[in-house]
Formats: C-alpha cells, sequence, structure tokens
C-alpha cells in the first residue's frame, strides 16, 4: 500500500486535472425568519437567525440535522474522499511522543502508537526504566472524545491533579490521584473553566472557575466574574476558599501561580485577553496580605521566578517586543524594576530550567535562542537543526538537563536533550511520518500590503514545482490576539504538498510577530489591516504564478475563521475555496456570549460608540453578506464549541447559502462531541481533514492521487 501511494503521489504532480462528474448539492433548508430588530446608535439592524443563537432548542437541533444531511451527502459524492482518508490514516499512523519531564523520581511522557483517540501518559523510573501507563484518557469514553485537558503534579510528585474535557467543552472536572498507586483521592471538581492547578505543599491546591450559567445553554451562557479558589483535600468542594476575584474584586480572567519554592502566589487578573493586573502574597508570612504589583491591564505582566525575595518578571511594559526584569519582593511596583535582559529589535519569550533562563526570540516569525545566567549574562547561543521553530527548555531548577521540540513546515517535530552546562544538543525522538524533507522547501517572501506595510510569507512546495499559476494552494491565516503563526509541520498538509500543491502562511498584522505595535496595529479602528493584509498576500501568490484564483482557498479558524469570513464577504472573487472554522462572525453580539466580552481589546463592541458600531458593522461577516457569487465554502464548527459558539457559524452559513448567486456550493459541516479544536479524538480530525482536501480538490476541478 505505501508503494502504491507513492506512484499514486508522483503521478499527481504532474499537475493535471481530470474531467469529474458534477456533484449535486441536496437543496439547502429553508428555515424560517424572526423580525427580530436590534437597534444601535439610530441604526436598525435585523438578525433574522438570531434564533440559532439557542443551540438547546429543538427548532435549531432539526436545522443543524438538515445542514449535516446536505454537507454529508454532498462530501459523500466525491469519488477520491475515501482515497484521501486512506491516505491520511497511513500518514498519521506513526508513533508521536511529548517531551518527557521529571516530576519526583519519576520521569513521565506522552505517546500516541498512532491512531488512538487520545495520546497516553507513560511514566518510568530515571531515562532507562521500563516505562509503564499512568494516565490512559482513551479510557475516560467509549468514542474517544473525552481529553486529558490538564496534569499537575506536587512538588514532591506524590499527588497529581488532572483535568478532563467532555466533548471538547472548556467547562473541565478536576480529579486527583495518588502518583504510587494511581487511586484517585477525594471528590471530582466540576465546572472548572479557564484554569491550571498550583498546588500547595501536599493540602490543597489553586484553580480557577466561574458561577455556571443558569439560563438557557450552559455553553453558550455568560462567564463573567472568575473566581480564584483555593481547594483543601478531603473538603467538600461547596467549601473551597475564595482567595481572589468574585464579586468584591470582579474580573473575567484570574490565574493562579505559585514560584517553584512555593514562597510566593501570583494572581493574574484581567478583563480582556491582553494585559493584566499583577498581584503577589509571600506565603512564608502567615496572614500576609496580597499586594498588587501592577494596578492596570495595558501591560502583560509575570512572574517567572524567584531567587529567594529576587523576584524575576516578564513584561511589555515599555517594551512592546518585551523583556526581563528584577525587583526586589518586599517593594515589587514598577519604579523598583531594574532590565536584565533587555529589549531588542526581535520579540521575546522566556522560560526557565537548572537555574537558567532562556530567552526565545522571533526573528521575522523564526525562532532563536540564547541562553543566560541569572545574572542577566550571555552563556550560550542554542544552534538549532534549520530554520523554524522551537519550543520548550523548561522544567526544575535542579535540572542538568531539558528537552525542547523543533520544527518547521517541513521538518516533521523532533524532541532534543539539551546538556544546560554545555548548552550542546541531541536527538531524543524523531518523528516516523512518511515524509522525506528533502524532496521539499519553504521560502520566505515579504510582500507590501495595501498601505504599503511590509508583510513576511512562508511558502512551501516540492522542490522543482513549475510555477505555473495553476498549483492548488492553500492560504492560511490567523492575524490577532497577539498569537504568531511560526513554522511548524502538519501531517495534514502532506496530502496537499504531494499533490502538487503549495501551502502559504503570511504573518498578517493583528499578531505577535513583530511585537505589541504589530498587534495594535490589527485590532479595534485598525482590524481592516489584517484582511487587506491577507488579501495582498493571495495577490503576491497570483501575480507571482504559484497559483490562480480558480486554484486558490482560503483557511482561517477562530479569530482566523472571522478572516476569512470578512475576505470573502469583501473579497467574493478573491479564491475558488473558503474554510471559514469556528469563526467569530457576528461582530455586533460576540460580547453575548460565554467569555467573548474578552475579546473587545482586539475588536472594540457595536455598544462603545458609533464610531466602532459602524466599523464593526462594515466588515462583520454575517451582516456583510450580500447576494453575490462566493467561492465554494464549507463551513465548520462542532456542537460543544463554548468558546466561539456555534451560534456564529450557523447564522452566517445560513445567510452565505441564501445569499449565494453562483454554483459553488455552501456546506456546513457541524462535529458532535467536539469543541473549539483541542482535545478531538484522533478519528475526528482525520475526517474533517479528509473533508477539507476532498472538497477543495473536488472544486478546483483536479482528481488528487490518480493517474490518466
Amino acid at each position: 500500500m505505501k508503494n502504491l501511494f507513492a506512484t499514486m503521489a508522483a503521478l499527481a504532480l504532474s499537475g493535471q486535472a481530470y474531467a469529474q462528474a458534477p456533484i449535486k448539492t441536496l437543496p439547502y433548508p429553508q428555515p424560517h425568519k424572526v423580525d427580530t430588530v436590534t437597534t444601535y446608535f439610530g441604526t436598525k439592524v435585523p438578525d433574522p437567525y438570531r434564533w440559532l443563537e439557542n443551540d438547546q432548542a429543538p427548532d435549531t437541533k432539526g436545522w443543524v440535522q438538515d445542514e449535516n444531511k446536505v454537507t454529508q451527502g454532498y462530501l459523500a459524492q466525491i469519488p477520491f474522499r475515501e482515497t484521501i482518508r486512506k491516505r491520511l490514516e497511513t500518514l498519521w499512523n506513526y508513533e508521536k511522543f511529548g517531551a518527557p519531564y521529571k516530576e519526583g523520581k519519576y520521569t513521565y511522557f506522552s505517546k500516541n502508537t498512532g491512531l488512538q483517540s487520545q495520546s497516553v501518559v507513560y511514566r518510568q523510573v530515571g531515562s532507562e526504566g521500563k516505562p509503564d501507563v499512568f494516565l490512559d484518557p482513551n479510557t475516560f469514553s467509549k468514542d474517544g472524545t473525552t481529553s486529558l485537558a490538564g496534569l499537575n503534579f506536587t512538588k514532591d510528585g506524590s499527588l497529581a491533579a488532572y483535568q478532563i474535557s467532555e466533548g471538547g467543552s472548556d467547562w473541565r472536572n478536576v480529579i486527583v490521584l495518588n502518583t504510587a498507586s494511581k487511586a484517585i483521592i477525594g471528590d471530582t471538581l466540576k465546572d472548572v473553566k479557564f484554569s491550571g492547578v498550583a498546588w500547595k505543599g501536599n493540602d490543597g491546591f489553586y484553580y480557577s472557575s466561574y458561577d455556571k450559567p443558569k439560563m438557557g445553554s450552559q455553553l453558550a451562557g455568560k462567564t463573567q466574574i472568575h473566581k480564584l479558589l483555593y481547594h483543601k483535600l478531603g473538603t467538600p468542594q461547596s467549601t473551597d476558599q475564595l482567595v481572589f476575584g468574585g464579586d468584591k474584586t470582579p474580573r473575567r480572567y484570574l490565574n493562579g501561580s505559585l514560584t517553584e519554592d512555593q514562597r510566593f502566589l501570583v494572581i493574574s487578573a484581567r478583563n480582556t485577553t491582553t494585559g493584566n493586573e499583577l498581584y503577589l502574597q509571600d506565603l512564608s508570612k502567615p496572614n500576609s496580605a496580597i499586594v498588587r504589583v501592577v494596578d492596570n491591564e495595558k501591560q502583560n505582566v509575570n512572574v517567572i521566578d524567584n531567587v529567594g525575595s529576587k523576584l524575576y518578571i516578564f513584561t511589555n511594559l515599555g517594551a512592546p517586543n518585551n523583556k526581563v526584569v528584577t525587583v526586589d519582593a518586599a517593594n515589587p511596583q514598577p519604579a523598583n524594576w531594574k532590565d536584565l535582559i533587555p529589549e531588542t529589535k526581535n520579540v521575546l519569550n522566556v522560560s526557565t530550567v537548572g537555574g537558567k533562563i532562556f530567552a526565545n526570540y522571533l526573528k521575522d516569525a523564526t525562532t532563536y535562542i540564547e541562553q543566560y545566567d541569572m545574572a542577566g549574562k550571555k552563556e550560550h547561543a542554542i544552534a538549532l537543526p534549520s530554520v523554524g521553530s522551537a519550543g520548550g527548555f523548561d522544567g526544575k531548577k535542579e535540572d542538568k538537563e531539558t528537552y525542547y521540540t523543533f520544527t518547521s513546515y517541513i521538518y516533521p517535530p523532533t524532541i532534543f536533550k539539551y546538556d544546560i552546562a554545555t548548552g550542546k544538543s541531541a536527538v531524543f525522538k524523531k518523528a516516523g511520518v512518511q515524509f522525506d524533507p528533502s524532496k521539499y522547501e519553504s521560502k520566505q517572501v515579504f510582500y507590501n500590503s495595501k498601505d504599503g506595510t511590509r508583510v513576511p510569507m512562508i511558502i512551501t512546495y516540492r522542490k522543482g514545482l513549475v510555477l505555473n499559476g495553476k498549483n492548488p494552494t492553500l492560504l492560511y491565516a490567523y492575524g490577532g490576539f497577539n498569537a504568531s503563526s511560526t513554522p511548524g509541520f502538519s501531517t495534514s498538509n502532506i496530502v496537499l504538498l504531494e499533490n502538487g500543491g503549495i501551502y502559504a502562511v503570511p504573518n498578517i498584522r493583528g499578531g505577535g510577530e513583530y511585537g505589541e505595535k504589530w498587534h495594535l496595529a490589527g485590532t479595534k479602528l485598525q482590524k481592516q489591516n489584517v484582511f487587506d493584509d491577507f488579501i495582498a498576500a493571495a495577490e503576491y501568490l497570483k501575480a507571482n504564478k504559484y497559483t490562480d484564483a480558480d486554484h486558490l482557498a482560503i483557511s482561517g479558524a477562530s479569530n482566523g475563521g472571522l478572516l476569512i469570513g470578512a475576505t470573502m464577504t469583501q473579497r467574493p472573487d478573491l479564491a475558488k475555496v473558503a474554510f471559514p472554522a469556528v469563526g467569530v462572525m457576528d461582530m455586533l453580539r460576540y460580547n453575548q456570549f460565554t467569555a467573548g466580552a474578552g475579546w473587545a481589546y482586539d475588536y472594540g463592541t457595536a455598544q462603545d460608540s458609533k464610531e466602532m458600531f459602524d466599523y464593526l458593522y462594515k466588515y462583520s461577516p454575517y451582516h456583510a453578506i450580500k447576494p453575490a457569487s462566493y467561492p465554494a465554502t464549507l463551513v465548520t464548527t462542532a456542537d460543544h464549541d463554548d468558546r466561539v459558539v456555534p451560534a456564529h457559524s450557523f447564522k452566517f452559513g445560513q445567510r452565505l447559502q441564501e445569499s449565494q448567486q453562483g454554483p459553488a456550493p455552501v456546506l456546513i459541516r457541524i462535529e458532535t462531541k467536539a469543541g473549539h479544536g483541542a482535545g478531538r479524538s484522533t478519528a475526528q480530525v482525520i475526517g474533517e481533514q479528509t473533508d477539507k482536501w476532498a472538497f477543495m480538490f473536488q472544486n478546483m476541478g483536479l482528481t488528487p492521487y490518480q493517474s490518466n
């Protein structure tokens, strides 16, 4: 079978298209409309599909069933869909490892044998011991849709608290184990959301949650007031102590962590996804007060380590590209900070292990890393295998070695063991995926956006590919929330690359690739820059003969789903195929669901001002749809997405079907027992990727894995 697929792939690289029988799309559902109208600053905005926001209503459930019937009816007719599925299953079927880490006397790591629904946590004594299963999430549910969402150990490694997510929901349960016996201790904590677990000795831990919504859907209901709580082992959850938050100090997001020596409780408090207040409590002093370190949310700031009372703080306060400062815990306010690792022209991220600081810099969205001692002296520049992304370099102060993972668009994730004293790396685990990097290339180009801004983009394809303007191309981007799109390998993308395709990722504004200034240039009243950058990337690919409008697909998820929705409503002619996934599509009401109000730092809200309303109303994908010839569109969402609620995709997809004037299909694929993306089973991932590639090739008139 392997040789057969290799032969098929080679034949596919001829770039030839094959005649295809047209696929008949079942009639789209014709649901009722409602006369719901909301007035914003004198403008009446109709919302005929408001009823689809009630995901628990029988009408909505019926609509979902009808839409899935249409979608699956179409996809089932694609003749090469099963060929793609089998190829993806073959590609996915290799051992995958997570980087090891030490807890107590054990070394822990994750492994997936290939097609297991969820990765399994193993442990062994030292580096030579025999591994045994510590925690197998595949036993959590029969269908593999309940996942491990967090695992935290006590300092001595004798206890562990793990979080589980059912059906991809952000709501979690927390279960405590005795690591020696693997026996469950105490009761399961329920309804925990957006939380870490920070152990205080072996007696209990800090965690965060909201009161679960009581009205309507528990998945879609607003979650506004976060609480930092302390749970003492052996006591009911109902008696857990409120440490911070709640009605007295209402904040939308709270996180509590402890320094490694457990002397300081560090509290991050914020109302938006960018910037935070910082609070500190010295636990070595009984009944000590919680001290405010930073009293506003205009910057990101966090304690990364301490040596006694000396705090090491990572921040972008006065440094848009980030820096590391030190301060004494007795007077921790910014006026007393001293630069340790100053800001540079490249964006900084940091981690600590072995009593060292690892500075992970982004240079044009790719990684280089330097090692510093705790006095801020540079010790090593870490040699990476090539241009790409590296992550890891964390652990405990007594560790003599650490691990990191390196990857790029053509370099499968490889785990390296790093000797902290010498600065030398050695391969620990190579990926076993069927992919030969020597046959492919990734190159970075720079192009000018609409306003002249220079934007980087990495383009990946098979060596020797003829740039004839007809190559099937997937253009992917995110562009928001200060998140950086760095090079990373995708097993799914092999299907595209070995069929003569091109994968392109531009680092558009709104992300964090060039620091906070780059981020802010794609927020609120500058959000159009994000869409312009993406459109300019597509035009660059066309002008330079990588592809054309008939062979271009555009893709993005979450905030990237908004990007695709806005792009295709502004430029319906830009691409042949569109994949808006779990997108924020109703920009006037996004802040009415779950923790959506926290996204206002990036988006602004329709209630802020008439200027902000007008701006949002103009580009909001759901509202910007008008009768036109749109690309072939596969909207994807999930019934348990309680971050970007599926109503966004429901309303957008329904209105797009209603407004489609061209022959291209508009489908919505609604995954069941899945959420925003994390924790999905391997079968769910392969299923969605199969449908994506099948839909793309079908609508480009191309047949993958087929000879003349």
